[in-house]
Formats: C-alpha cells, sequence, structure tokens
C-alpha cells in the first residue's frame, strides 16, 4: 500500500527535478537538525538552572539555620539581662562600694563586654534577616525561571519532532528510482566540494600530516569507537548521539568540558582558521552554527550526519562549513601520532540527506 506523503513532504515529486528533489531533502534535514540543536540547548539551560536552584535551596536552609541561632542568641541575652537587671547598681554606686579602685573598672569592664555583646548580636540578627530576604527573593526567581525554561523545552521538543516528520513525509513521497538518483547526485556534489576544498592553494595545508595534542588524541580515539552508532537527536552517548552530543562527550573524554551545542562551541570555543586544521579540531557547519563535526586528519571528520544515519567518517567538505574551533588551544601537538585503524564500513554510507536510508523512527 502506497504511503501518502505528509503534509510537509515534497509536493508533487514527480515534476521536480533531482537537483531541486535533494536540495529539499537536505532543508528538511537541516532544519530538523536546528531544532535539535534548539531544544538541546533549552536542555543544557535547564540543567544549569536545576543546579541554581538547587545551590540557592541550600543557602536558604543555612540562612534559616543562622537566623534560629541569632534570635536564640538574642534571646538568652535578653533573659540575662531582665534577671540581672533587678541586682544592677550604677556604676557611681559601685565606685563608692568597691573595695578597690581597680575592682570597679574591672566590673565596669565586664558590663561594656556585656553591652558590647548584646548590640553587635542584634546587629547580627538584624544583617541575617536581610541575607534571609535576599536568598529567597533569588531563590523564588530561580524556581520561575525554571519553570518557564520547562515549558519551553516542551515546545522545542514538539518542534523537533514534527520537523522530524517532514523528513518521514518527504521520504515516503519518493519512489525507489528518486531515492537512488537523488543519492547519485548528493555524492557526486560531495566529491566536487572535497576536491575544491583540499585542492584550493589557501587550504592546501589541510593535506598536510598534523598532529593532534594529546587531549585530542583521545578525543579522536573516543570518537572512532563510537563509529556505527545511531544518530538520535537529543542524545549524548553512550548508545546513540547527535552531532553535538558525540563532539562534547568526545572532548569530556579527553578531560576537556566543552559546551553541549554545536552554536555554543562555535560562539565560545577558541576559532582557528580552517588552513591551519588540525585533528582533534571541531568543524562547524552552515550559516548558523547548526552542525558540527570531529577533524581526524588527512581531510576527514568524524560525525553523526543527521536523523536516521549513523556515526561515520566523512569528507569534511560533506556539508558547508562556516569555521573551525579547538578545545585545546595553546596545547602542544604529539610529536608522534599513529590514527587508530578505521573498522570496516567507517565510510559507507551518505554524508549528508542519505535518502536511500530508513527514514527516522
Amino acid at each position: 500500500m502506497a504511503v501518502p506523503p505528509s503534509p510537509a513532504g515534497i509536493a508533487d515529486p514527480a515534476d521536480r527535478s533531482v537537483r531541486d528533489l535533494l536540495t529539499q531533502l537536505q532543508t528538511l534535514y537541516r532544519r530538523a537538525e536546528e531544532a535539535g540543536e534548539a531544544y538541546n540547548a533549552a536542555e543544557e539551560e535547564l540543567r544549569r538552572q536545576h543546579l541554581q536552584v538547587r545551590r540557592l535551596g541550600t543557602q536558604l536552609a543555612q540562612a534559616r539555620v543562622r537566623l534560629t541561632e541569632g534570635r536564640n542568641d538574642a534571646g538568652r541575652l535578653a533573659r540575662r539581662q531582665y534577671q540581672n537587671s533587678a541586682g544592677e547598681v550604677s556604676a557611681y554606686l559601685q565606685l563608692l562600694m568597691s573595695r578597690s579602685l581597680q575592682g570597679a573598672l574591672d566590673q565596669g569592664h565586664v558590663l561594656q563586654r556585656a553591652a558590647d555583646e548584646r548590640n553587635h548580636a542584634v546587629r547580627r540578627l538584624a544583617g541575617t534577616e536581610r541575607r534571609l530576604d535576599g536568598v529567597t527573593t533569588r531563590a523564588r526567581t530561580a524556581l520561575d525561571r525554571q519553570q518557564t525554561l520547562a515549558k519551553k523545552r516542551l515546545t522545542l521538543r514538539a518542534t523537533a519532532e514534527r520537523r522530524l516528520g517532514e523528513v518521514e513525509g518527504a521520504l515516503a513521497s519518493l519512489s525507489p528510482q528518486q531515492l537512488t538518483n537523488v543519492g547519485r547526485l548528493e555524492r557526486s556534489l560531495v566529491a566536487t566540494a572535497q576536491r575544491a576544498f583540499v585542492g584550493s592553494a589557501g587550504l592546501s595545508a589541510v593535506r598536510q600530516a598534523r598532529k593532534p595534542s594529546r587531549a585530542g588524541a583521545r578525543a579522536i580515539e573516543y570518537a572512532f569507537a563510537q563509529l556505527g552508532k545511531p544518530y538520535e537527536w537529543g542524545a549524548e552517548g553512550p548508545a546513540s548521539f547527535d552531532c553535538s552530543g558525540l563532539t562534547s562527550q568526545a572532548w569530556a573524554h579527553a578531560g576537556r568540558k566543552i559546551p553541549r551545542t554545536s552554536q555554543l562551541q562555535w560562539r565560545k570555543l577558541p576559532r582557528v582558521p580552517v588552513k591551519e586544521l588540525r585533528p582533534g579540531d571541531l568543524v562547524i557547519y552552515y550559516r548558523g552554527a547548526t552542525h558540527v563535526a570531529l577533524y581526524v586528519g588527512n581531510g576527514k571528520v568524524v560525525q553523526a550526519p543527521r536523523p536516521g544515519a549513523v556515526i561515520k567518517v566523512s569528507p569534511v567538505a560533506a556539508n558547508p562549513l562556516i569555521g573551525a574551533v579547538r578545545p585545546d588551544a595553546g596545547s602542544k601537538p604529539l610529536e608522534r601520532y599513529a590514527r587508530p585503524e578505521l573498522p570496516k564500513g567507517a565510510k559507507s554510507g551518505s554524508d549528508t540527506v542519505s535518502p536511500s536510508a530508513t527514514a527516522p523512527a
């Protein structure tokens, strides 16, 4: 039974050229990945907000304990003052009644210390109350922010799922022959882009055998161990990954915590000229920095390409890149380095839309 295309599928695919079909599929996949990265950003912000709420909750509890202690101290001082007030005499009479001048002075010092202690306790109590009010306000604001972010995350998740449905509808609307033709055109365009990239005068250094840093080598080793695992938006291992989930986890296992999303990786990490790429660097794609891959040398990257695909080795120019960043800027490259052996099938499959692959579930 024929599967009807979704409303967001490719309209009248029989009347579209192969290039048009490829362009529309690429656009749909990119929109799906953009939605996934937006969800990732909201998820990461919500995670930070959870930590802030928890931290403020701890501060609030500590402030309440200190306030209780301060009130107990103030009450104790007040009771002592009340109990002693009946037997107190003026400092003048104490001086007259004292057997020695030194004794009267010593007793005066004791009384002054008691007064100072009482005043200090009152000031401390007032300060603790002000701090408690401040922490309470911040905790309430943080909790409101957390609830807002939780609603935003749900909205972004629904958007990502809807856009994945658009991809499924588009693939279902194409015939097997159209899928084959689109895949053939895609491979041809990627090969042409890769030759232009590596062969250009300004980027010829990419072909040089640059070496990673020690941390970069560990990141590559981790990424190679994930080859063949499925792409899943929002995933950061160990069974599946999205594009930035793979790169952030690779560097985390190398001992470097980097931002979770491709946009923040592009924005926060030190940038390097593409012609100076070395293994371990991150290559950022598309104008909105919505895709990222790990450079492994010799003009190749490890990437989680898109929904429905698996982690694989691809040409660095498989997608339109905008630049590169280096998580370990300042680290020296290794003097000797041998890249891990690629397992069989590491380069198999499409590098971008993979129209012949099964639609994402």
